[in-house]
């Protein structure tokens, strides 16, 4: 269902305050947004059941009174990568800094172990001996676990199928590669080297398409 944007504003209010002064109970929050604990309740309650704040146990404490601790609630990982942060800015600095002091080639490098890295976490989805759907069908359904949000698509050509392609519909790594190509050809030969034969990339997100796509030929063996 969704939710009005004055609904919206006071919940995103309610996070960025966790998010600010870390771990804070419903009556805290109250008191500095000039809300209702009542009304606080309903959002973090709302907030729980998306999975952007965790419900915790308060901590002891030396002055507490009579009756249980107020219970606190904290971000969860997926609450605070709902905020905007700078790994983007800072990936892109550490590249820069790197072609400067080792040239093209120490970029390069960086980029073929970044997708030697893919490679050793996607190869165990993959079952090498597989028919080359089976095959694209794993990789895709990983590279989805990877944040990629893959899918496939059989190419058929004067009714005989010529091939798969893998589409990429999310890039987490878009905005990086758009300044250092680098990375989008170190991945694709390492999509070479989990499915065991030739790949040819045909767009990519980080170059302005809409998705990242990924041909793949049908060995004439399976056709």
């Amino acid at each position: 269902m969704k939710i009005g944007a004055i609904e919206q504003g006071t919940r995103d209010a309610v996070a960025r305050l966790i998010l600010q002064r870390g771990p804070q109970n419903a009556a805290d929050l109250a008191e500095r947004l000039g809300l209702s604990p009542a009304g606080v309740r309903r959002h973090l309650d709302a907030l729980v059941a998306d999975g952007l704040l965790v419900e915790r146990e308060a901590r002891p404490s030396a002055h507490r009174g009579r009756g249980r601790p107020a219970r606190t609630y904290a971000l969860t990982d997926t609450g605070r990568a709902a905020f905007p942060h700078a790994y983007d800015d800072l990936a892109n600095t550490a590249l820069r800094y790197l072609h400067q002091t080792g040239g093209e080639q120490a970029v390069r490098d960086f980029a073929e172990h970044r997708a030697s890295t893919l490679a050793t976490g996607l190869r165990g989805a993959v079952d090498a001996g597989a028919p080359l759907a089976t095959r694209a069908d794993a990789l895709a359904e990983a590279l989805s676990e990877h944040g990629y949000a893959s899918t496939t698509q059989a190419i058929d050509a004067a009714g005989n199928i010529s091939g798969v392609q893998i589409c990429q519909h999310h890039c987490p790594v878009a905005h990086v590669a758009a300044e250092f190509p680098q990375l989008c050809e170190a991945e694709t030969r390492a999509f070479e080297q989990v499915l065991g034969t030739y790949v040819q990339r045909l767009a990519t997100i980080a170059h302005g398409d809409g998705v990242c796509t990924t041909h793949i030929p049908t060995p004439p063996r399976e056709r």
